[in-house]
């Protein structure tokens, strides 16, 4: 597939990124002066993956609650974090509140102005922009085959049928590196509140 590539490898920085933090958190010999690296801080889509995690299994009564309390926040308080939250929502397959096209216009959107999203939020909706616009373009493929009716229609559709199921493959697949981020992200957490204690104490650093 032309743009799986391309989705592996930024679900991929993705994880190097929450690594890079934990080397970092890590370190026995703290530097004097610990400098700031908001670039490197992942908790502030960690919200977003756990509900892009949750909706395709909730039940259906979960689930459009769930999309309801986004699209409220997104249209009530039209913040860059609600917005993007509620693009996220529509761009999550697997549930009745899915729309691929109108999540298409409003990630694209966001991404048309970098400047107002942390690089974390960058990085997430640049993977799921891809997801979608792949989507599209799958569904329009099927969608032409089924009007045009050639003789080897049956042939293509089931060509693409299975580019659709390795799609579907796929997604699940960066679901769960998105989910080992954010466990990633709890252990860096974890360690980086331990190191502070421990410098406030005078106390041993201990893993």
């Amino acid at each position: 597939m032309p743009r799986k590539g391309n989705r592996i490898a930024a679900c991929g920085l993705l994880c190097l990124w929450v690594a890079g933090c934990g080397t970092m958190g890590a370190s026995k010999t703290p530097a004097p002066v610990a400098p700031e690296r908001p670039q490197q801080d992942i908790s502030p889509v960690a919200p977003l993956l756990e509900m892009m995690s949750n909706l395709p299994q909730g039940d259906p009564a979960r689930q459009a609650e769930i999309f309801q309390q986004a699209k409220d926040a997104a249209e009530l308080q039209p913040t860059t974090s609600n917005r993007l939250r509620y693009a996220l929502a529509l761009a999550t397959p697997g549930y009745s509140g899915a729309d691929a096209v109108a999540a298409q216009r409003q990630l694209a959107e966001l991404l048309a102005r970098p400047e107002t999203l942390l690089p974390v939020e960058r990085l997430l909706a640049a993977v799921e922009l891809k997801e979608v616009e792949q989507r599209l373009i799958l569904q329009a493929e099927n969608a032409r085959m089924r009007d045009a009716v050639p003789n080897d229609t049956h042939d293509k559709l089931q060509a693409i049928n299975r580019r659709l199921a390795a799609e579907t493959d796929e997604n699940a697949k960066l679901r769960k590196a998105l989910d080992e981020a954010r466990a990633k992200l709890e252990a860096v957490t974890h360690i980086e509140q331990r190191s502070v204690t421990d410098r406030g104490t005078g106390a041993p650093h201990t893993p």
